[in-house]
């Protein structure tokens, strides 16, 4: 399979999201207060969120909000930290 950069994968996630589709995809968490990770997330099941323009913190441009459809709860990752889209490998660059 052929790799994505994040910049490719995140613009297929808004697509499939505004047509209403799903996708699955993985990332590495990342707690940046603590600076530390708990790992690989695996999220099976999800739509993007549309970002809030009133919400204006730092890195926020960096932050893509989601929705866990399997778990129905809201959700965000760093596009940075961003490892799989749909089965196929993401590179940054």
């Amino acid at each position: 399979m052929s790799q994505l950069t994040v910049f490719e994968a995140i613009n297929e996630m808004r697509k499939l999201s505004a047509d209403g589709l799903s996708f699955s995809f993985s990332f590495m968490s990342y707690e940046r207060s603590k600076q530390t990770t708990h790992g690989i997330v695996e999220v099976r099941n999800a739509r993007l969120r549309n970002k809030s323009p009133m919400v204006a913190f730092e890195n926020s441009e960096m932050i893509e909000p989601y929705y866990d459809l399997d778990t129905n709860e809201p959700r965000r990752f760093y596009q940075p930290t961003l490892m799989t889209f749909n089965g196929r490998q993401v590179t940054l660059i």
